[in-house]
């Protein structure tokens, strides 16, 4: 194959259009940011999706929330792995197409993302929210690529919250002196190595037993560009030997794959089906 096929896995629909991932794309118009918990997640689990938005002339930009210190394997490494790291995830970014000036970092300690959640923090100092808010008005972004938050990190867990909860905000008319209201038209979950949580599915009568709604099928080339910009991590060496074992199970035959779950932050309560469950007890009755 030579293009990206974008499908739809609950109205089993494909397409070579990136509508499908990224309804009413507006062409020289786009800036997607990818919230990465750890400074790796983001090209392990979006890596298809911002090279297609790229290619798409998008403009990309990557948060990298954990400063990555605690992934040292050996204890000398301790005091120099944040600085290793900081260096690393340039290299893999910019040889991935990701301008410098568009990578962003919050420095939070790992395994520890939680605490910094919500605007003012216990001991005075601000927390993720007026940062997030920011961020995103001041470069006006227009989609969000989030990490999963079913059972693969605290970190990823807290970041996908932080997503979920305050980057909605932003578009809200308040704390206008941060800047002028900006709207994330859509948002996408991606997974590092963990399948989604079932919600998904089971609210939307998903015919397949398949948690993810969204995925794109991309030729070969694009798995090895994210492979290449993955090798910078050579202080990751390890658990990089590991992943790429693992991301064979990506290969369908023709392309390999990256799954997403389009996520609504905002689900309206729909009063229907409730007015009807509720008159028909009622009837019943009579």
């Amino acid at each position: 194959m030579s293009k990206n096929i974008y499908v739809n896995l609950r109205t089993e629909t494909f397409s070579e259009n990136i509508n499908l991932l990224f309804p009413d794309w507006e062409q020289g118009n786009e800036r997607i940011a990818v919230f990465s918990p750890h400074d790796d997640d983001a090209l392990i689990g979006a890596g298809y999706a911002m090279a297609a938005a790229m290619d798409e002339g998008a403009e990309v930009y990557v948060v990298v929330f954990c400063q990555g210190d605690c992934g040292y394997k050996n204890p000398d490494e301790k005091d120099s792995i944040v600085r290793i790291r900081e260096k690393e995830n340039l290299a893999a970014l910019t040889s991935f197409d990701i301008p410098e000036k568009n990578i962003f970092r919050f420095e939070y300690p790992d395994f520890s993302t939680t605490q910094y959640m919500g605007y003012h923090l216990p001991n005075g100092e601000l927390g993720s929210f007026p940062k997030i808010i920011e961020f995103i008005r001041k470069n006006k972004i227009t989609r969000l690529l989030m990490p999963n938050d079913y059972r693969e990190h605290t970190d990823h867990t807290a970041v996908f919250n932080m997503a979920a909860f305050e980057v909605i905000q932003a578009g809200d008319p308040i704390v206008s002196d941060i800047g002028e209201g900006q709207k994330v038209k859509n948002m996408l979950q991606y997974s590092v190595w963990s399948d989604f949580s079932p919600h998904d599915m089971l609210v939307s009568n998903g015919k397949r037993l398949l948690r993810a709604n969204r995925a794109i099928v991309c030729p070969k080339t694009v798995e090895d560009k994210v492979r290449n910009a993955i090798r910078e991590y050579q202080s990751q060496d390890l658990i990089i030997e590991d992943l790429f074992q693992t991301r064979e199970e990506r290969f369908t035959g023709t392309g390999y794959i990256e799954l997403y779950i389009d996520f609504n932050p905002r689900p309206k309560l729909d009063y229907h089906p409730y007015v009807h469950g509720i008159n028909e007890i009622l009837n019943s009755n009579k």
